[in-house]
């Protein structure tokens, strides 16, 4: 139940990903040239790409985690195929060594006196600054939850406290209603909800159970996928595997004592649905961090407000961002993140010359779409959705090279390239090429 009241509370994608190096609570004040908040994916990438540029005694991270996870194996690991133990290390084992780590979690950031003051009380004083603080996952905006996972029969692969129920779910399967949601927010890997709707498929024809299976993916948007290239390849899917799409249907509450989900139908408010379930995968509703939100760096929404191109904020010319923290235009992934840290990195590289940024962000993201335990559907595309790809071969279609990429090359790109600030830029798949790795 502990695990369970940790998820009561709003959790960052940051912080439910990291903590740093040479740790620190001296509520005396300090000052850094480069200060980065957040120890997710972003934050440790570009620490380290930072203290190559100013020297590890210029650079400090705060972030308030002990484990770091490589949430993209989630995926996966709710649907059996890889352990959550595989997704996370210490965090102590991959901030840069050297680079100063403010084990607080972020409380206030002021950009007009370029301070930042943390959960202990400690201020914090710097020359420029990284926000990578993530995005905000909520749970409790769904009637019954967090508390409904308290139950059996339903799990979700966005929280390393719940991703192992996905599994437990799946695997005690019997007969009835498989559900998969898409809430009504923007969230990250916006594919993930739909991939564990196909492992499970996959899983339950494996096992025999298929034909006592309604597999039903219940989502809040207007379309499958918001690329129509590979929105068709999923249409096709969808059909021949026989799974049921209900769209513009957004989960309001889970009775999880009864195994029942409420939906409510966006394109008539008000109307609502219930569906017994077998199993539920929920994904949450998500938004802006909270600290960026009451911050001047926000925009309306409250998402850090940035140049697209170049990654530096619109107003605070000292202040840039990367990944889901951010207002970017384009889908929140981890391939995102590797794109724009190469950006980025040249963008601070000509501030700090008192020059002009020469390098521009197009969007690139990727998301691997996996349709089954050995295939994928590589997703890439930029700022205006037109797909970005990598691969002199159709990749709308399934394939195993893939699956490959997706569940063996990329875990020991992120972990041994991409955080050590050594992968990425834009297209990363094609440094793939480059290096040979075909």
């Amino acid at each position: 139940m502990a695990a369970l009241r940790r998820l009561r509370q709003c959790h960052s994608a940051s912080s439910a990903v990291s903590h740093l190096h040479t740790s620190s609570h001296v509520c005396a004040k300090q000052h850094y040239k480069m200060l980065v908040l957040g120890g997710g994916s972003g934050g440790i990438t570009m620490s380290a790409r930072m203290k190559r540029m100013l020297g590890a005694e210029n650079v400090a991270v705060v972030e308030p985690s002990e484990m770091h996870y490589y949430q993209p194996i989630w995926t996966l690991v709710g649907a059996g195929a890889k352990t959550a133990a595989s997704s996370g290390r210490p965090t102590a084992s991959v901030m840069p060594s050297g680079v100063q780590w403010v084990k607080s979690k972020v409380q206030e950031i002021n950009p007009d006196t370029n301070t930042v003051r943390t959960d202990d009380g400690t201020e914090i004083s710097y020359e420029y600054l990284i926000v990578a603080l993530g995005i905000q996952l909520h749970y409790e905006k769904i009637k019954g939850l967090p508390e409904g996972f308290g139950h059996p029969k339903i799990g979700s692969n966005y929280s390393i406290q719940t991703v192992e129920k996905t599994w437990k779910a799946l695997q005690d399967f019997k007969e009835g209603n498989a559900i998969f949601t898409f809430p009504n927010t923007p969230v990250k890997c916006a594919g993930a909800p739909q991939k564990i709707m196909y492992l499970s498929d996959a899983f339950l024809r494996k096992t025999g159970k298929r034909a006592k299976a309604n597999v039903i993916y219940n989502t809040s948007l207007p379309v499958l996928f918001g690329i129509k290239k590979y929105a068709d390849s999923l249409w096709e899917i969808v059909k021949h595997r026989d799974l049921q799409v209900n769209l513009r249907q957004n989960l309001i509450e889970v009775r999880a004592d009864k195994q029942e989900a409420v939906f409510e139908n966006l394109d008539n408010p008000g109307e609502t649905k219930v569906f017994e379930y077998e199993m539920l995968h929920v994904t949450p509703p998500m938004g802006p961090n909270l600290v960026i939100k009451a911050s001047p760096l926000a925009d309306e929404a409250g998402w850090l407000d940035l140049k697209k191109e170049t990654l530096q904020h619109t107003k605070y010319p000292n202040v840039f961002g990367i990944g889901d923290c951010t207002n970017l235009p384009t889908a929140r992934t981890a391939a995102a993140v590797a794109a724009q840290s190469a950006v980025l990195n040249r963008t601070i590289s000509k501030i700090l010359k008192k020059e002009k940024p020469d390098k521009t962000y197009d969007g690139y993201t990727s998301c691997p779409l996996v349709t089954s335990y050995n295939t994928v559907i590589l997703a890439e595309f930029d700022y205006n959705g037109q797909p970005l790809e990598t691969f002199p071969i159709n990749q709308a279609k399934e394939r195993r090279l893939m699956y490959h990429l997706k569940a063996d090359v990329m875990p020991h790109l992120y972990w041994h390239g991409l955080l050590r600030g050594l992968w990425g830029g834009p297209g990363p798949y094609r440094k793939l090429l480059h290096l040979g790795m075909k």
